[in-house]
């Protein structure tokens, strides 16, 4: 539970940087709708940090391997989703939102698995 603790600190502060980062650096190289794009990648790596930092709680309270599916599945969700937007605003590349869904899928996994997990609380 320790390293989605880590991992939920390390993605929100990133998160952090990167909304940052988009809303001075990129507001003059991006147009409207890849800053839009940009900022939605940060928003929901935030999301799902703050989902890490649950994981790491529950793991803590229960033991089943749906904390760590839901912990693994966030993380999944991050790079593809999150990680594909930033790509996709940076090269402007649009076919990578393909790779957007799955990220979006790996989402609603883990927030399965953590309500799975968070049935077994006593």
């Amino acid at each position: 539970m320790k390293l989605f603790a880590i991992l939920g600190a390390l993605f929100g502060g990133l998160s952090v940087a990167a909304g940052a980062f988009g809303a001075h650096a990129l507001r003059a190289q991006l147009d409207a709708r890849m800053l839009e794009v940009f900022e939605t990648g940060a928003r929901y790596q935030m999301y799902h940090a703050l989902a890490l930092l649950a994981v790491a709680w529950l793991g803590t309270q229960v033991h089943t391997n749906a904390v760590h599916v839901a912990g693994w599945a966030f993380v999944a969700g991050i790079l593809l989703f999150s990680g594909s937007l930033y790509a996709m605003a940076f090269t402007g590349v649009r076919a990578l939102g393909a790779i957007t869904p799955l990220g979006g899928v790996a989402f609603i996994v883990g927030w399965a698995a953590l309500a799975w997990a968070a049935m077994k609380l006593a």
